[in-house]
């Protein structure tokens, strides 16, 4: 009977830049699309007349935080898809034996 108390290989960690990369460069690139994609059917200057008509944003402003508000949405679900892909065997110890 084989035993699966025994840890099995375990990959070494990744670098820090490697791993802030592989969450940073994918989210920003599907925010560059997002960001295209809805601005070709919103306009930045109408969508700020519907939500906060008293605010002086232009349409330069109304872009730039339409792509970080899309950046911090694709990097949190890019930094949750990374957190479930972690090994298990590096954070399930087996019990110490009684």
């Amino acid at each position: 009977m084989p035993d699966f108390t025994a840890p099995r290989f375990d990959h070494p960690p990744r670098p820090l830049a490697q791993r802030i990369g592989a969450i940073v460069w994918p989210s920003f690139f599907t925010a560059c699309v997002c960001t295209m994609v809805f601005f070709a059917h919103v306009d930045p200057l109408e969508l700020r007349d519907l939500t906060f008509p008293g605010l002086p944003l232009t349409r330069a402003v109304g872009y730039s935080i339409g792509f970080f508000m899309f950046w911090l949405a694709t990097a949190s679900s890019s930094l949750f898809t990374w957190i479930l892909l972690r090994p298990s065997s590096r954070y399930n110890k087996p019990l110490p034996p009684e």
